[in-house]
């Protein structure tokens, strides 16, 4: 009869607990940094408008533009993270995140801030999702349940405190801080993933689809520049499907 050698790691309770809440936790924590900066930007726009000198409605291009890029270069993630391996990709992300996040801090005028917001928003297209693959190809299918659970608790948690934590820090502090805070999230992030999430495999990657990519990108980028339009007026009346309506 053929034996079946049993996984050490399954006998061992300190990596049960890295696999049940740490590692989900961990990549947690990354999505509650993206939460958080989809949501917090939204009731201190008014400040934000003042202290750059721009119409607090055109603002609005801060928070379309992190969207805008966060769409346009999901696709993009998986075939990333199987190319040059998922661990890797998450690590980058994170401080790209968080250099981003830095130059939406110091920026002194609109075009500056919607520059590194659309940074921000390709290093979290790339982070969230991979995050998830990492917990995914790391985690045994029985644990899998409940390190999901974890992993979006803290997911949850960037929409609720979110326009709250923004109103607070623009009332009493400065906008900035809205951005800053990623940084020592961020750091800490990066920190526990080299230290408890295991290393994944790089995957056989087929040629990526440049042409559907650039045809996603193009079509997003028209779609949002035309809700844009709606309420701004950029385009002359009649000369875009929505504004024909």
């Amino acid at each position: 009869m053929i034996g079946i050698e049993a996984d050490p790691s399954a006998q061992d309770p300190r990596a049960a607990v890295v696999r049940g809440w740490i590692v989900p936790a961990i990549i947690g924590s990354a999505m509650l940094m993206q939460t958080l900066t989809a949501t917090v930007i939204s009731n201190a726009l008014p400040t934000m408008a003042r202290s750059l000198r721009e119409d607090p409605l055109s603002m609005n291009l801060a928070i379309t533009m992190f969207l805008l890029a966060s769409a346009v270069f999901l696709p993009v993630s998986g075939w990333v993270a199987d190319k040059f391996g998922a661990k890797r990709i998450f690590m980058v992300s994170m401080v790209l995140f968080a250099m981003a996040s830095m130059a939406c801090g110091f920026a002194q005028t609109l075009n500056q801030l919607v520059a590194a917001r659309l940074f921000q928003g390709m290093a979290s297209a790339m982070m969230v999702p991979v995050g998830r693959l990492v917990l995914l190809r790391t985690t045994p299918k029985s644990e899998l349940v409940g390190a999901m659970s974890v992993l979006t608790m803290p997911a949850l948690l960037g929409p609720v405190i979110g326009p709250v934590l923004g109103g607070f820090i623009v009332t009493y502090w400065d906008w900035r801080w809205i951005f800053f805070i990623n940084l020592p999230v961020a750091i800490a992030g990066v920190a526990l993933v080299r230290a408890y999430v295991p290393n994944v495999k790089e995957q056989a990657v087929f040629p990526i689809d440049i042409i559907g990519i650039g045809l996603t990108g193009i079509g997003l980028a028209g779609l949002i520049f035309g809700f844009e339009n709606l309420g701004r007026g950029a385009l002359p009346p009649g000369s875009s499907p929505a504004s024909s309506c």
